[in-house]
């Protein structure tokens, strides 16, 4: 199997689930990885398993991301993959919705993901080289009842990657969307007979996607369990 063709990489909106099972395999893998968010504290575990760098950020903030692209600069050298995992929710009725949640919620999934993928870009182009991840959700693509700010932010963010891919890809850059169309598996929600994703095994795919040649890279996958429905 071919190695990953990257030394370090930046996980941004990292914690349990699909964050650590990446940061896992990649650190396996031999590359140098950094986690960032919010609250660090929670993963001193995981950065002790890892050897990753932690980093705090709000991912909404724009001063807070190029901050955090220069201590990751300083403490593990340029990132040659970034990974986008952060968003939050406002749930409820629309008629119900706090504006300034529904804002943070959109600041979070959508905006978050402009500005690390932004910074990601003013570093990979030079080098003409990189990958940007970027993770989706079921509602990338269709919207829930009382879920329309999670809905938007994903929309939106589908729409960076896409774009992105076109504007980047000619300079080296793989960029790739991963939809998560479906439930996670964690303490709180075993697997139920395969009607739930294994973390472990959409970490898998990440890494797979990094492994792709340039004549034949995937710019949107879309992972769900056999029993979700279409």
């Amino acid at each position: 199997m071919a190695t990953l063709p990257y030394g370090n990489a930046l996980i941004v909106g990292a914690g349990p689930g699909i964050s650590a099972s990446l940061a896992r395999l990649l650190s396996a893998a031999g590359l140098k990885v950094g986690l960032a968010a919010r609250n660090t504290d929670k993963l001193s575990a995981l950065a002790a398993q890892t050897g990753a760098k932690t980093f705090t950020v709000d991912a909404s903030d724009p001063a807070g991301v190029a901050r955090l692209f220069q201590e990751v600069d300083a403490q593990l050298g340029e990132p040659d993959v970034v990974v986008y995992n952060a968003s939050t929710r406002a749930r409820g009725p629309l008629a119900d919705l706090d504006p300034e949640d529904v804002r943070k919620s959109i600041e979070v999934s959508a905006f978050g993901g402009f500005l690390v993928t932004q910074q990601a870009a003013r570093r990979m182009i030079s080098r003409g080289r990189g990958a940007i991840l970027l993770t989706g959700a079921s509602a990338s693509v269709k919207g829930f009842a009382q879920s329309a700010p999670f809905a938007m932010g994903k929309f939106a963010l589908r729409g960076l990657a896409q774009s992105a891919a076109r504007e980047l890809g000619p300079k080296g850059i793989h960029v790739a969307h991963f939809l998560i169309d479906g439930a996670v598996r964690s303490e709180s929600r075993p697997d139920s007979g395969d009607k739930t994703l294994d973390p472990d095994g959409i970490a898998q795919a990440y890494v797979d996607v990094l492994r792709q040649p340039r004549s034949a890279w995937s710019f949107e996958v879309d992972l769900r369990p056999w029993g979700e429905s279409f």
